[in-house]
C-alpha cells in the first residue's frame, strides 16, 4: 500500500531489545497492580467471583477463611509446573514473574478500602479495572499464569478449542460461586466476566475505529490521484473482474480515519457518482499515518 505523505518514523521500540524487555516487564508489573486493586477494592469484598484463580480465591476465602494471596500462590505455582511438564515446552520468565507478582500485589493492596457495596457498581467497575489490568499485561506480551495454563492443557489433550477451554474453567468458578454465594451472585459474576472481556478488547485495539473502503469506479486513475493528493491517503490497487461480465476491473482499497469518511465519500461522488463503495470497520490499523506498533 502506498503511504501517506510525511517522513517515515522509526519504531519506538526494537523487538527483543533491552528497552523492549524493560517495557514489557513494566507493563506486567503495572497490570498486576491494577488487577490486584480491582480485586481488593471492588470484586472480592462483594463476592463477585468472575472466573480465574482470583475468583476461586474469593470463594475459598469466604468458605474456608484462607487469604486470597496465599490461595493464588498455592494454585499458580503448581499450575505453572504442571504446564511445564504436560505441555512439554518452556514457559517464559514473564509467566513465572506474573504467577508470583500478582498474588504479592493482592497481598500488598489488601488494606485498601472498599469503594462501594453496591454489587452492580462493584461488578461493572471491577470488571472494567480488571480488564484494564489484564489488557496491559497482554500488551506487554505477559501472563499472570493461573487457569490460562490449565486451559492450554485441556486444549491440548481434549481437542477442545482454546476459547472453549478457557470458558470451561471460568464457568466452573462461576458455577461454584452460584453454589456457595447463591445464583444471583453467579449472574453478577457473568456480567463482570463480560465487562472484563470487552475492556480487554478496548485496551488491545483502542477506541479509534478506522474504516477500510473498497472502491470500484469507471475512472479509477482520477480517483487514485484525488485520494493520494486531495485526501492525502495511501491506497492499494487490487485487480478484480466483474462477476457477470468477466471484465477486468481495478479496485481501490484505502484506509481512512472515522473523521475522513465523509470527505472520502464526497470526493468519490464528485468524480464518479456511479462508483461502487464498500465501507467496513478496521479495528486496528498499524503503520504510517495511523497508530505505530510498540
Amino acid at each position: 500500500m502506498a503511504m501517506a505523505k510525511g517522513k517515515r518514523r522509526k519504531a519506538r521500540l526494537v523487538l527483543n531489545s533491552p528497552q523492549q524487555k524493560v517495557y514489557e516487564y513494566a507493563m506486567l508489573l503495572i497490570g498486576c497492580l491494577i488487577i490486584s486493586i480491582s480485586f481488593n477494592v471492588f470484586l472480592n469484598p462483594n463476592q463477585v467471583a468472575s472466573g480465574g484463580v482470583s475468583g476461586l480465591s474469593t470463594i475459598i476465602q469466604q468458605t474456608l477463611g484462607w487469604q486470597p494471596a496465599l490461595t493464588q500462590w498455592g494454585l499458580n505455582i503448581p499450575l505453572f509446573l504442571l504446564g511445564l511438564w504436560l505441555l512439554d515446552r518452556s514457559y517464559s520468565l514473564k509467566a513465572v514473574v506474573g504467577s508470583i507478582v500478582l498474588p504479592l500485589c493482592v497481598m500488598l493492596t489488601s488494606h485498601l478500602p472498599t469503594l462501594t457495596h453496591n454489587i452492580l457498581l462493584a461488578t461493572i467497575y471491577g470488571g472494567m479495572v480488571l480488564g484494564l489490568g489484564i489488557g496491559i499485561v497482554f500488551r506487554g506480551r505477559g501472563s499472570t499464569g493461573g487457569f490460562s495454563i490449565s486451559s492450554q492443557i485441556l486444549h491440548k489433550y481434549s481437542g477442545l478449542s482454546l476459547g472453549v477451554s478457557v470458558a470451561v474453567f471460568d464457568g466452573m468458578v462461576i458455577l461454584l460461586a452460584g453454589i456457595f454465594f447463591g445464583p444471583e451472585k453467579a449472574l453478577y459474576a457473568l456480567i463482570g466476566l463480560f465487562v472484563t472481556t470487552k475492556t480487554i478488547d478496548i485496551v488491545q485495539v483502542g477506541l479509534n475505529t478506522s474504516k477500510v473502503a473498497y472502491i470500484i469506479s469507471n475512472d479509477p486513475e482520477k480517483l487514485r490521484e484525488a485520494i493520494l493528493h486531495d485526501l492525502d491517503r495511501g491506497l492499494t490497487q487490487l485487480n478484480g473482474a466483474g462477476g457477470y461480465t468477466g471484465d477486468a476491473r481495478l479496485v481501490l482499497m484505502v484506509v481512512v480515519s472515522q473523521s475522513e469518511v465523509s470527505k472520502l465519500k464526497a470526493l468519490v461522488q464528485s468524480i464518479d457518482p456511479q462508483a461502487f463503495i464498500i465501507l467496513s470497520n478496521a479495528n486496528e490499523v498499524l503503520g504510517e499515518g495511523f497508530k505505530r506498533a510498540v
